[in-house]
């Protein structure tokens, strides 16, 4: 059947406050409202796990029930994309909300902080499935389908950490999000 695995989220900081401790796995990013450019690797790639967690679990249940209902490479993909961008934004809601922002401009923040990073990762991870022999066709209970998974997913977060980093080092991406954290 088809695989999509991607995963991505990035966040941009609107306001910002100092001391404060993310959500999910993001502690310790406290103020960067210099926006030096000077973020942190590991600062980018706890941003870039965070998106590529919300797309790896849309895109994986996007597959298992494309394959479930018999679908078609190209509708189950589709499937799997829309509710990879579904699951990173939720993610990203669901920390934003918990500090109290109201759904509208929670999901400003959401699409602000994740489009660029949810989108690159969705590119490669599906390029990857898409261009690697017999992946598409692989079924869920083939390890061929969980090991082009796994390095598609490897390969979104490689490359789409470089672009978190310059996005959160300009105020944008990820940035925006931990300006909410407590």
């Amino acid at each position: 059947m088809e695989h999509d695995a991607h995963t991505h989220h990035d966040h941009d900081p609107h306001t910002r406050h100092a001391g404060r401790t993310g959500h999910a796995g993001h502690t310790g990013h406290s103020d960067h409202s210099d926006h030096s450019g000077k973020v942190s690797w590991s600062m980018a790639a706890k941003a870039t796990l965070h998106c590529l967690t919300g797309c790896a679990i849309g895109e994986v249940l996007g597959m298992v029930i494309g394959t479930a209902l018999g679908w078609g490479n190209v509708q189950t993909m589709i499937l799997a994309i829309v509710l990879a961008f579904f699951f990173g934004y939720a993610l990203t809601l669901r920390g934003v909300l918990a500090a109290g922002l109201d759904f509208r401009t929670a999901f400003k923040v959401a699409l602000a902080a994740d489009t660029l990073s949810i989108t690159v990762m969705e590119i490669i991870d599906n390029g990857v499935i898409a261009l690697w022999p017999g992946a598409m066709d692989a079924h869920l209970t083939a390890p061929l389908f969980w090991i082009v998974l796994a390095i598609a997913l490897a390969a979104a977060f490689v490359i789409t950490t470089p672009v978190n980093k310059w996005m959160i080092g300009r105020g944008k991406g990820h940035a925006v999000v931990h300006q909410y954290h407590h």
